[in-house]
């Protein structure tokens, strides 16, 4: 692994892990125990996770964007009884120390460590991470696991209701793992980049999936793509896995079209649209082959690819880029109509459900909830809306609770959306729900304007009303300087919405 300056082999990273396998061991953590762990990307998350791992022990990573009261809920809710934090969530912590219900040791990792056991007072928890776990020895402890015990626990981001706990076991991982070398290519001699957040399953499942193979992987702490793009060719970085966002400001980057992208080998891209125009300048200045990876954290990451061999923006499948490709390995998909739970045929939009050995366990302590996601024969209701096409690609129109009821008719956001990032002067955009007192529920634009451009409200409108049905087109449009994403790039609807339906029961009408 590298971490700027920092280098670690594999004989230390399994002496790192089972010196904190053994340190977890004596605060009493066992086999299914929970470990929490905040930080940015780092090293650290890989002795940890894999210290935890050799105890048969599940480590539950925490979003580190998420306010005190959210982190705060996670780690009682996942009951860790030790919580290992970066230096710059200190402060965080110490706020929230009083209310950790089942957390007896804090460690804290770098410089801050110390300070912090002194600034704690009589907090007699915290404790400096290298300290802590030096003092044990690196032996492996042997813990035995199975198939169906589970690995890593994270928590879903939270844009609607209270965050839940995906319980990921080592059957699901094995479902996802050679998906590394058979598509992505992966292998001892390439150098995966692990940019994005450890917390979600594009983070920390793609960087597991490089290590399988024996991959060298480069971790940003942040990403940075001005700082990306220069690093690739210095440590002649062959794959990563992005979401499309990063891509977009990667090709904005100052002296982008003159770096060294040669070690480039695949690319693989997901959790959010992407279009055309950003897609087919990436293509053209990377000069490496592209995936597309469609899946979510209860799916352990990618079920649905997009290959190398569909990503020609000039070819006769061109159509195909507006999709997210075929089912991989092992994955069957169906399209349901939530209200007869039929099948839908081709072309038509229903629920995407999804059976797999990738699909999770469950969701941790609700059993309810899970009883919601998982069908008693193993489909998993994925909340997204999409149809397939006759040769089996599929196509995402949006999330199920995103949809909009105009008049009586259904307008996904996605299709809409898609229609008017075409427009020029339009560089970002969002398309919600929002009260009307005829028809219900009409759609709204929010939108960000390219540079320098200026466009009107009533010119998107007629441009939306000249390549979608009226009752699909938005009747509002409003201004933003940004879009509110969460950490995998995805639109915050919710927080969108919110300012348009508060003070009303539900969020439909």
């Amino acid at each position: 692994m590298i971490q700027g300056e920092h280098r670690q082999t594999w004989a230390e990273l399994y002496a790192r892990s089972g010196q904190l396998a053994n340190a977890l061991a004596a605060d009493g953590v066992g086999a299914q125990d929970h470990v929490a762990f905040l930080d940015k990307n780092g090293i650290e998350h890989f002795e940890v996770f894999f210290g935890a791992a050799l105890l048969n022990a599940i480590c539950v990573d925490v979003n580190w964007r998420l306010a005190s009261p959210e982190v705060a809920y996670i780690v009682n809710d996942s009951e860790a009884t030790v919580f290992v934090v970066g230096p710059d969530f200190v402060p965080l912590v110490e706020a929230i120390a009083d209310q950790l219900t089942h957390v007896k040791r804090i460690v804290v990792i770098g410089s801050a460590g110390t300070s912090a056991v002194t600034s704690a007072g009589s907090d007699s928890r915290f404790d400096d991470y290298a300290s802590w776990s030096s003092q044990f020895s690196t032996t492996d402890p042997g813990a035995v696991a199975t198939a169906e015990d589970v690995a890593f626990q994270l928590y879903s981001s939270g844009t609607t209701g209270r965050p839940k706990g995906v319980m990921l076991t080592n059957s699901n991982f094995f479902g996802l793992l050679p998906l590394a070398k058979e598509m992505w290519e992966l292998s001892p001699e390439s150098v995966n980049l692990v940019a994005m957040p450890l917390f979600h399953i594009g983070g920390g499942g793609w960087a597991v999936a490089g290590m399988y193979e024996g991959a060298t992987s480069v971790i940003m702490r942040e990403l940075d793509p001005s700082v990306l793009v220069r690093m690739i060719g210095e440590l002649g970085i062959t794959h990563g896995f992005l979401v499309p966002v990063a891509l977009q400001f990667m090709l904005m980057a100052p002296g982008v079209e003159t770096m060294d992208f040669s070690s480039l080998q695949v690319l693989v891209y997901g959790a959010s649209p992407i279009s055309e125009e950003v897609l087919a300048k990436a293509v053209k200045v990377f000069g490496c082959k592209f995936w597309q990876a469609y899946g979510l954290t209860e799916t352990t990451g990618a079920v649905v690819n997009l290959p190398p061999s569909d990503h020609d923006v000039n070819g006769l499948n061109r159509h195909r880029l507006r999709s997210c490709g075929v089912a991989g390995p092992g994955v069957e998909l169906r399209i349901v109509d939530n209200d007869t739970m039929s099948d839908l045929s081709v072309g038509e939009v229903g629920e995407i459900w999804i059976r797999s050995q990738q699909v999770m366990k469950g969701y941790w302590n609700m059993p309810e909830e899970t009883a919601k996601a998982l069908t008693p024969d193993g489909w998993f209701k994925s909340g997204d809306a999409g149809y397939l096409d006759d040769h089996g690609y599929l196509f995402i129109h949006d999330r199920v609770k995103d949809m909009i009821v105009s008049g009586g008719e259904n307008v996904y956001p996605a299709e809409v959306e898609n229609v008017l990032m075409g427009h020029p002067a339009i560089a970002d955009v969002a398309v919600i729900g929002v009260p009307h007192d005829k028809w219900g529920e009409t759609a709204m634009a929010i939108v960000v304007r390219q540079a320098g451009v200026e466009v009107t409200e009533q010119e998107i409108i007629a441009y939306s009303r000249e390549r979608l049905a009226r009752f699909k087109c938005p009747t509002i449009v409003t201004w933003t300087d940004a879009l509110p994403r969460n950490p995998t790039g995805k639109v915050l609807k919710k927080d969108l919405r919110e300012p348009y339906w508060s003070g009303r029961e539900r969020r439909v009408n």
